[in-house]
């Protein structure tokens, strides 16, 4: 297998399981998630951490999912407090991606949810909570 761009280096050992030597070593894997090097996912944090509005928010879970195969889910929590509390964050965790990043997307996406509360407005409007009030 040829790998054309840059690749994540390796975590040191025993900090991770994110499995990207086996995922390296797999004939058939789905490599891009392996792309996000360390520049790229500071690039990356910097920009979940500037949303505007919501839909800039999903326009960048639809550009994680297609470079880099990577879900993210930003929708709100049954039974919950209708405020960014009651926001559930959730990285798809997959092969080679890394623990720390599944831990730091989330809390850029909630950093800037807390800049921009008209966001977790939107969000919450979007799946019906604001209804009966």
């Amino acid at each position: 297998m040829t790998i054309t761009h840059p690749v994540r280096n390796p975590c040191p050992p025993g900090t991770c399981i994110c499995g990207r030597d086996e995922l390296l070593d797999s004939p058939n894997a789905d490599l891009r998630s392996l792309r996000l090097t360390l520049m790229e996912e500071k690039r990356l944090l910097e920009r979940l951490e500037n949303i505007q509005n919501l839909a800039d928010l999903e326009h960048l879970q639809q550009r994680l999912y297609e470079q880099l195969g990577i879900r993210l889910e930003v929708a709100p929590k049954t039974s919950e407090v209708r405020s960014l509390r009651g926001i559930g964050i959730q990285v798809e965790e997959r092969p080679g991606l890394c623990r720390k990043i599944r831990q730091s997307i989330p809390a850029a996406v909630r950093k800037s949810l807390e800049q921009r509360p008209e966001i977790v407005h939107r969000l919450l409007d979007a799946n019906d909570l604001f209804r009966d009030i």
